[in-house]
């Protein structure tokens, strides 16, 4: 009895791409679709179900879950995890929570009656009753952005604290000597976690002072408004470490009102590393590996349906400097 690994040979493609084909989901050029087709005729191949089913994919459907469709750091990590899901064979659902517990746990509802055979969360707001719920229930699901303490949940985060130390040296290293920060929310662990590093970096000059951190939410208008409310209390800071690329934009803008040259008067950097090239100065960063991450979660993912010995478990990736135009000496 022919097998699916007898089509691909005989058709020269990958497993994945004869999976796509058969369970509709997922590009397929023409050309491959009607190679496949005529040596599924020729080999007189049927699916099994049977095996498919004992393989883990019950629907190849996976969901992904994250806070804020228009910050483009998820878009980015969403095409990266499509594209890992595509090799597989998998579809993704995205669902966009808003940043809403409520509208989180329907999104979870949803997704449990349309059976998917695993979740990826990316989320500020979801709350450990939910994972255990899901859990409970069998459902594999891979947790990114974020760390439960005392479960068994797989997470993926970055050195969000050591990017917060690098911003503050580099700004010094550009000559700053009066550095301030815009914090993203408090109940948010990542954010948290860049502010330490802030704090960790500048805590060892003579200048900091905790009223040269401003608290905002990870979006362009609340870089712009802390910022502003940053320089009326300072109006000497020569340099500015945002918590995301987002709020960085709003400050540059806000820098930029002021009568503010960056980066000769005021230096700035973000973090994220998304792509913002449209801005002007180009803009310094802490990048994270974002295609890295998404490719990982869903290699995890897969690894958890189908219950693999060996999965990609809980890491934590590098952040990388990358200097540019607001953070130059010019």
């Amino acid at each position: 009895m022919a097998t699916i690994k007898d089509v691909s040979k005989l058709a020269g493609v990958s497993v994945a791409t004869v999976s796509r084909y058969l369970n509709k989901n997922g590009y397929v050029s023409k050309e491959a679709a009607a190679t496949i087709s005529a040596v599924i005729d020729k080999l007189n191949y049927r699916p099994n179900n049977i095996a498919r089913s004992l393989a883990g994919m019950k629907t190849a459907t996976i969901g992904l879950m994250v806070p804020d469709i228009l910050n483009p750091f998820f878009p980015e990590l969403a095409r990266s995890i499509e594209d890992a899901a595509n090799e597989y064979g998998y579809t993704v659902m995205l669902c966009n929570t808003d940043n809403d517990s409520l509208k989180e746990q329907k999104y979870i509802d949803t997704l449990l009656q349309k059976q998917v055979d695993g979740i990826i969360i990316s989320s500020y707001t979801i709350e450990p009753e939910h994972l255990n719920g899901l859990q409970k229930q069998s459902i594999p699901v891979v947790l990114m952005d974020n760390v439960f303490s005392n479960d068994s949940v797989v997470s993926f985060t970055v050195e969000n604290r050591r990017g917060g130390e690098l911003a503050v040296e580099h700004l010094l290293t550009q000559g700053c000597s009066k550095i301030a920060h815009i914090c993203g929310p408090l109940t948010i662990t990542s954010s948290r976690e860049r502010t330490a590093g802030f704090e960790d970096a500048s805590r060892r000059t003579d200048w900091f002072t905790p009223s040269l951190i401003g608290y905002s939410d990870f979006t362009v208008n609340g870089g712009y408004s802390t910022m502003k409310e940053l320089l009326a209390l300072h109006p000497n800071l020569d340099g500015v470490f945002a918590s995301n690329d987002l709020m960085a934009a709003g400050a540059l803008k806000a820098l930029q009102e002021a009568g503010k040259r960056v980066p000769r008067d005021v230096k700035v950097i973000g973090f994220d590393g998304i792509g913002l090239e449209m801005i002007t100065p180009e803009l310094s960063t802490i990048a994270q590996p974002i295609y890295e991450l998404g490719k990982t979660a869903m290699d995890s993912l897969v690894g958890l349906i189908r219950k693999e010995p060996d999965i990609v478990t809980d890491r934590v990736f590098p952040v990388t400097l990358i200097a540019k135009q607001s953070t130059m000496n010019e």
